[in-house]
């Protein structure tokens, strides 16, 4: 199904060490995971392409409390990745 799915803290947590994710947020280190989901939007996905091969896997978009351009994460080497 295509339906977001809801950040578990441990998830949060992983994002927060993202390098990309930590410069755009000025994230210092003293933000606990329940702090950062507050200031920021987020929904991950079990992502599966429709038609044909391709990435399979998590995939989580984030964005600010301003519009702009969100963040598209998945994992690469068992590592969360900003594409």
């Amino acid at each position: 199904m295509n339906t977001p799915r809801t950040l578990s803290v441990e998830e949060w947590k992983e994002i927060m060490e993202v390098p990309a994710v930590k410069e755009s947020w000025g994230l210092t280190g003293d933000e606990t995971p329940e702090e950062f989901a507050e200031m920021v939007y987020g929904a991950k996905f079990d992502f599966t392409p429709m038609t044909g091969p391709g990435y399979v896997g998590d995939l989580y978009i984030l964005s600010g409390d301003a519009i702009g351009e969100p963040f598209t994460l998945i994992r690469k080497d068992n590592k969360l990745v900003v594409v």
